[in-house]
């Protein structure tokens, strides 16, 4: 009887599915001061890793990160390999994570993604990305840089690769301009991968409930 009760258990805990790994990332805009917020939107439903760049590090401060979430910079990335053989951080984070979410998404890392360009641990994560998995990107910019003609021909170029865009929205910015540029909310950005990530599980299970 006891070797059959742990059976069944042992069954059970192998069949419950693990949460999702979402790897969450800032780049260098004032909208970075919302990244604390965005971790914590996530942890409750997934297992949560962040990156950062150094720019980003002027506008969002380490202290609101939830303590489980480990946060990596691009010192990082070069204090852990010290020998052929060591683990490469920009490709380990690579295979841990089954989402990243690139929230703010500033200009300047839009043109380095649409240039193929890969200078620091973001944008080595996102030039190794497996694009079978999911990216989301969240702009966040001056009006006039949001509106400007290389704007769009970089976001062309992440939609052929497959990246989500999650637009920014109108309001009054950090510069005192108003208009389109500002980065959505935390919880639309967090709902919005949630809502995509469980429709891909649906999906996956042939819609069954």
């Amino acid at each position: 009887m006891e070797n059959g009760k742990r059976d069944r258990q042992d069954m059970e805990m192998n069949t419950t599915p693990r949460k999702p790994r979402v790897l969450l990332a800032a780049s260098g805009s004032v909208a970075a001061i919302k990244f604390g917020n965005l971790c914590h939107c996530f942890t409750e439903w997934a297992e949560v890793r962040a990156v950062v760049t150094k720019s980003s590090l002027h506008f969002l401060d380490k202290l609101s990160l939830p303590q489980e979430v480990t946060l990596y910079t691009d010192e990082d990335e070069w204090s852990r390999w010290n020998k052929i053989g060591d683990p490469v951080l920009h490709i380990e984070l690579r295979r841990w994570a089954d989402v990243l979410v690139i929230a703010p998404l500033s200009a300047n890392t839009l043109g380095k993604i649409a240039g193929g360009l890969c200078d620091n641990l973001l944008t080595c994560i996102i030039r190794a990305w497996d694009y079978t998995k999911p990216l989301f990107v969240a702009p966040a910019m001056n009006t006039l840089m949001w509106n400007n003609p290389f704007t769009e021909r970089h976001l062309l170029s992440l939609d052929e690769l497959g990246i989500t865009l999650i637009p920014p929205i109108k309001k009054r910015l950090a510069c005192g301009d108003y208009g389109n540029g500002a980065m959505a909310e935390p919880s639309l950005i967090y709902s919005t991968v949630r809502l995509f990530w469980e429709s891909q599980a649906h999906q996956q299970t042939g819609g069954t409930s």
